[in-house]
């Protein structure tokens, strides 16, 4: 993609400042993804002012300012009879800096960036794979310990490929998980995972709560990236406490993490991470959290918003491969939705995975107090694989949560297409519990909008009567807070819409929606107040 801006020059302004600027816009322009180019000799209002800049002269200045790290091509476009100048900036090999400063393009601006960052995007768009390339280690450096590591996550998964794996012998070992070079060489990937480098790769550490002092502490250098795998799972393990949850007649261990979730956000943050960075993925374990932080940003096209169902995708790809192939992560390598359905199916929030400044990707894992009786509810589910199935966890959550949901509520909540987001409402629809539907749509919307669904009575009823033999106290929305989140996401409520989204007669719930408008959360839809399609409108400016 190549940027364009516009660049104003004072009339009458010294020739040498004039270069300056126009130097740091260029860098700035060669320093970003796909380069770009400047066009000079336009006000800031779009108005033509035109500029007698020499083309020849401004390309060998600029080329001398850059310290020769610049060739640009300057040429002269008559517009409208105004003599415009265009520098066009070809995307930099190696970053352009001006006063020791790397900047790039973000938007309309140029903004710094560190040459880490710089290199791993250059290496982004190249589509190369830091991880396959040869390194100058030789096989014969691989670490016995991080060999026997590797043999011990492979015989731990069981399945006969990997029993049979873990036989062979070192060199077979390293050349079938397809770290080894036709040279005997090590791949980078190789390197890290079976020899290490200077600077832990790994930094775990845990406390029993927020400021306390650290109880367990995992930072070791001069190991392999598996060995320090390896002891942050046990470390993380023994202080990840275990409960007993009885669920029917089988009493079941449950994690305060789940610990399929720990494990692969620890993965996530060794697999996705931006090597050429020397900090290490750092995990802090605080009481029931686990906040795993790695560097780099997000990575070909994931965002806070499509992480639980983008197609894989990593910088690393023979690192993530090599993990997937010795059982460590899941084979597609992201791993999120496996995070999402074990934290869900405990009753905890899912995990909040955010880019943060750095850029660092940080991952939060919050155990709360365990759900029995949501565990127990959701084993009566039928089909079981429902209650297994991410989409139908998160949105059993949202509806116990706030009520009801629909499609547009539904589609950034399950990160699937408006299509694929209503099959996935429609299969949760022909599950039930003890014979009888889970969710059913409620009358009142009108036509052609969204379908809207709730729990149904028998549903809800089932999940509360575990709740008062357990004596867990559940939180569930009021009646006018299933009124304004309604209202606020769709526009608009009627008392048959509140009565339906609540069990009630309409007839029941007016008063909740007068208290509403008189508040000045809700408006009428016409000024007596009442008649046949009668409704309230959401208020915009309300909070």
């Amino acid at each position: 993609m190549c940027h364009v801006g516009a660049v104003t020059i004072s009339f009458g302004a010294d020739p040498e400042e004039v270069v300056k600027k126009l130097a740091g816009e260029a860098a700035c322009m060669a320093n970003t993804p796909g380069g770009g180019a400047l066009i000079v000799g336009i006000a800031d209002d779009g108005t033509l002012i035109g500029t007698e800049l020499d083309a020849e002269w401004l390309r060998q200045r600029i080329y001398e300012v850059t310290r020769r790290l610049l060739t640009v091509d300057a040429y002269a476009v008559t517009v409208r009879e105004t003599r415009l100048m265009v520098i066009v900036s070809p995307s930099a090999v190696e970053p352009v800096r001006i006063n020791e400063r790397i900047v790039w393009r973000v938007n309309d601006n140029c903004v710094e960036v560190d040459a880490a960052t710089w290199h791993a995007r250059r290496m982004e768009t190249l589509n190369y794979d830091w991880s396959a390339a040869e390194s100058t280690t030789p096989i014969t450096a691989a670490r016995q310990q991080a060999l026997a590591v590797a043999r011990d996550f492979l015989s731990a998964n069981g399945g006969s490929e990997a029993e049979e794996l873990a036989k062979a012998t070192d060199a077979q070992l390293l050349r079938r998980l397809n770290v080894v070079t036709h040279d005997g060489l090590l791949t980078n990937a190789g390197v890290l995972a079976f020899v290490g480098r200077s600077s832990p790769s790994l930094d775990y550490i845990h406390r029993d709560y927020s400021g306390g002092d650290s109880t367990a502490r995992v930072r070791r250098p001069d190991r392999s990236l598996l060995e320090e795998l390896s002891e942050v799972f046990l470390t993380m393990e023994a202080h990840n406490a275990t409960r007993h949850v009885q669920v029917g007649l089988v009493v079941r261990q449950v994690r305060d993490i789940p610990a399929l979730a720990a494990r692969e956000a620890v993965v996530n943050g060794v697999a996705h991470r931006e090597w050429g960075s020397p900090q290490p993925t750092t995990v802090e374990h605080i009481g029931r959290t686990i906040r795993v932080t790695s560097p780099g940003g997000f990575f070909g096209g994931v965002n806070e918003s499509n992480i639980i169902t983008h197609p894989s995708q990593s910088r690393n790809p023979a690192l993530t491969q090599l993990l997937a192939d010795l059982r460590v992560a899941e084979r597609e390598g992201i791993g999120v939705d496996r995070m999402v359905r074990e934290m869900v199916r405990i009753g905890h929030q899912p995990p909040v995975i955010r880019e943060i400044t750095g850029p660092f990707v940080r991952t939060s894992l919050v155990g709360d107090a365990l759900d029995e009786p949501w565990i127990a509810w959701l084993s009566l589910i039928e089909p079981p694989e429902e209650s297994a199935d991410v989409s139908s966890l998160l949105l059993l959550q949202r509806l116990l949560a706030d009520g009801w949901v629909d499609e547009q509520q539904a589609v950034s909540l399950i990160q699937l297409p408006v299509a694929e987001t209503r099959g996935a409402i429609r299969k949760l629809a022909r599950a039930h519990i003890t014979g009888l539907p889970i969710v059913q749509t409620i009358e009142g919307p009108p036509d052609g909008t969204p379908q809207v669904w709730r729990l149904t009575d028998a549903a809800l009823d089932a999940l509360l009567n575990l709740d008062r033999t357990t004596g867990h106290v559940r939180h569930l929305p009021s009646r006018a807070e299933v009124a304004m989140s309604y209202a606020k996401a769709r526009g608009r409520i009627s008392t048959t819409e509140l009565g339906a989204l609540v069990g009630a007669r309409g007839t029941n719930v007016g008063s909740i929606l007068k208290d509403l408008a008189r508040d000045g959360v809700l408006a009428p839809s016409n000024p007596t107040g009442r008649g046949r399609g009668f409704f309230y409108r959401w208020v915009p400016d309300t909070p």
